[in-house]
């Protein structure tokens, strides 16, 4: 098979933007969408009056008229929302979700897949977090409306995605085992997709749909057996990813080792063997340090089809991102000043999370402190049973009492950042309170941030995703 030499990263929250995976695939190479919190993204975009037309062309497309519909009913606002007003949001997820949101949740997906393959005839994947697990079935649903052709998985160990894919192409109902804390192997706790509850019409439409090529992101040769042996269904490939990767990053295996800034340290434990992973049979990407043409000569003589690559796409002119945050960051990156710090506590989830250190954005302690912490979307809440076997859900990032009741503990609350609300306001969609405050932005990158500049022109102040990939692909073996 003809793989792509470039994948690119999957950033969310639509920082891999359909603009982005669209200009990517048209060069040949695998671009990708991110479907995660995708879903409050194209209410903002419907708020704010849906510049250009995009999305209600994607929605004259989606292959239930009635559901599409609906949603531009309850949030499409011609001209766009009014400059101080906030943005509507959906219900959380629960283990039991609202059927609204289920048709959300797929509509939003199809869209931004929809938009990224218009134009071009070219393989588009979608990334999604098994972290934020309760959205994902309705997530692939939509990305195989909209005929995705990769689905990238990281932030975990993603073993029943393959069946959920191989069932969903078929429009079957589905379930995803939660996790739950305290629960143990033999407790198990679902979440249940149905199609047929909200899009019956669809398998009238379209009789079967296209099983996407499966390709989890691993950190280990460990995780990678385990998944190719744990699995439900197949495996088509791999990415693995380093530490010096931006977002999440996988803890390191050596624990409560830090350097003296407090960045949680990596060793020799958490190196990668190629040899082993090319051993397992399975076509592999390598990311995390990987964005240079050197690099991807390095992971093709290692056995790899290519490179995964995250941090040169994200400040390039098609990502997502809004052009103020752009602007700054790669001003320092001419500057030499630009700085990552690993936070050990900035995600909910308590995996290491590289943040960009940016004076107006929410890396800023004094932005942090004045900020009052509320949980509002929910994408990164833990389920867990109280002592009557129910089951609740909180957040570390959640304000503390309420936390604090919910059976939390309080240093699991020291320094957690709300990056459903910053993610998103890095995309250009922070959300307006009722009482004037915006939500700050919070940046994310991987180690080599002050490389870009070998992608940029003379005047240093923009790049596009073609000059990423001419770079990429600049040497030759």
């Amino acid at each position: 098979m003809n793989y792509p030499k470039i994948i690119q990263g999957g950033m969310g929250v639509a920082i891999s933007s359909w603009q982005l995976a669209q200009a990517v695939s048209k060069q040949g190479q695998l671009g990708v969408v991110s479907g995660t919190g995708i879903g409050i993204v194209l209410i903002a975009r419907l708020m704010d009056g849906d510049e250009g037309g995009h999305i209600r062309r994607a929605l004259a497309h989606f292959p239930q008229a009635d559901v599409a519909q609906r949603i531009l009913n309850d949030y499409y606002i011609e001209g766009g929302k009014a400059s101080g007003k906030g943005y509507k949001r959906p219900t959380m997820w629960t283990i039991k979700p609202a059927p609204a949101l289920e048709e959300l949740t797929v509509v939003a997906n199809f869209v931004e897949v929809w938009l990224a393959k218009e134009g071009h005839n070219n393989p588009v994947g979608i990334n999604l977090l098994e972290k934020v697990q309760m959205p994902t079935m309705a997530s692939l649903y939509g990305a195989m409306l909209a005929d995705v052709d990769y689905v990238i998985m990281g932030a975990g160990i993603p073993t029943q995605v393959p069946a959920i894919l191989d069932a969903l192409a078929n429009h079957h109902a589905v379930k995803y085992r939660l996790d739950v804390v305290g629960e143990g192997t033999d407790d198990e706790t679902y979440i249940h997709f149905n199609p047929q509850r909200s899009f019956s019409e669809i398998p009238q439409v379209i009789d079967k749909l296209k099983r996407p090529k499966f390709f989890p992101i691993v950190s280990s040769v460990v995780l990678a057996k385990a998944l190719q042996k744990r699995s439900s269904g197949e495996i088509n490939g791999l990415v693995v990813e380093m530490p010096s990767a931006g977002g999440h990053n996988a803890p390191p295996r050596t624990k409560n080792n830090f350097n003296e800034a407090g960045e949680p340290l990596y060793t020799e434990k958490d190196a990668v063997d190629l040899k082993k992973i090319a051993q397992l049979g399975l076509p592999f990407w390598l990311a995390g340090g990987y964005g240079h043409a050197h690099k991807l000569q390095e992971a093709l003589a290692n056995g790899a089809q290519g490179i995964q690559v995250g941090t040169a796409f994200a400040f390039c002119t098609e990502s997502g991102m809004t052009d103020t945050v752009k602007t700054s960051i790669i001003e320092q990156v001419r500057q030499g000043t630009a700085t990552i710090f690993t936070d050990p506590s900035a995600s909910p989830t308590g995996f290491p999370f590289k943040v960009v250190q940016l004076d107006d954005t929410a890396s800023n302690s004094d932005i942090y402190q004045k900020r009052s912490r509320i949980c509002d979307i929910g994408y990164l809440r833990q389920l867990y049973r109280d002592d009557t076997n129910k089951l609740h859900y909180r957040c570390a990032a959640e304000p503390i009492e309420a936390y604090l009741k919910k059976g939390g503990e309080l240093e699991n609350t020291v320094g957690r950042k709300c990056l459903c609300n910053h993610l998103g306001a890095a995309a250009g969609y922070p959300q307006k309170r009722s009482n004037g405050y915006v939500e700050p932005s919070l940046v994310t990158s991987g180690d080599d941030l002050n490389a870009l500049a070998e992608f940029m022109s003379d005047d240093m102040s923009h790049y596009s995703a073609e000059d990423v990939i001419t770079t990429l692909l600049s040497l030759k073996v």
